[in-house]
């Protein structure tokens, strides 16, 4: 039994992220997001569990993937796609309303080729290179809903969106290094820039509330492309 358990909690995580698709398909983002931060607390917990019971397999391993790209790609492309089909587009391109909500999708896709890229790169056993998809999914979700109204108040948000969403693409199959939250031991010598890192988000928090992980997110990037300048400058 023990060997199932892992993707038992892996089989969580997909069914999280299938739940948060039907709630951002209806329109209701808070609920989203809550299910996309759940399967991310069974993303968490699955791996964990597989290596404390030495179970891990090669079955395993694809079974996470596929529930990450459910959970981290396709729900928030759910989201912006619902968010597109809502909001004031620009008027020269009326035409195209019915399409144009479609390029939210180009987030599930490029999830995919993030986590098909990390399976294979050996490079990323302790930290990242580019962005990670629940850091992705975290930022939108939380940006669409911590904006909330806001996003309706000028036609020209719908292309701040386009060039977000862009940019997410590209930074998760970026050549970026960004440093892993994992903390391997209780002392503070090795763990400075978690430690920092976690500090300054709870502070984020603290102030911007739900808004405040989209902010979180993009600290993150700042601080690792900011700590690998300074590495590649010290070599």
């Amino acid at each position: 039994m023990t060997q199932h358990i892992p993707n038992f909690i892996t089989c969580c995580n997909l069914i999280s992220g299938c739940i948060a698709t039907s709630y951002a398909l209806a329109g209701d983002m808070r609920m989203a997001m809550l299910w996309i931060i759940l399967g991310a607390v069974f993303d968490f917990f699955d791996g964990m569990v597989a290596r404390l019971l030495n179970v891990s397999s090669p079955i395993g391993k694809e079974l996470d993937s596929l529930a990450d790209i459910v959970t981290f790609g396709v729900a928030p492309s759910a989201m912006l796609f619902y968010q597109f089909t809502v909001m004031d587009c620009p008027s020269f391109l009326n035409g195209l309303r019915s399409i144009l909500p479609y390029i939210a999708f180009l987030m599930a896709a490029f999830s995919a080729l993030r986590l098909a890229k990390f399976n294979l790169d050996e490079r990323q056993t302790s930290s990242f290179v580019g962005l990670p998809t629940p850091a992705n999914a975290l930022f939108w979700s939380a940006l669409i809903v911590g904006a909330g109204n806001r996003l309706y108040a000028s036609p020209h948000i719908f292309w701040l969106l386009v060039v977000l969403l862009l940019l997410s693409c590209w930074i998760m199959i970026a050549e970026v290094p960004m440093f892993a939250l994992k903390i391997k031991h209780w002392t503070f010598k090795g763990n400075e820039v978690r430690i920092f890192f976690l500090i300054t988000s709870l502070l984020i928090l603290l102030f911007f509330h739900v808004f405040g992980f989209s902010i979180i997110i993009v600290w993150y990037i700042i601080l690792s492309v900011f700590l690998n300048h300074r590495e590649m400058n010290t070599n």
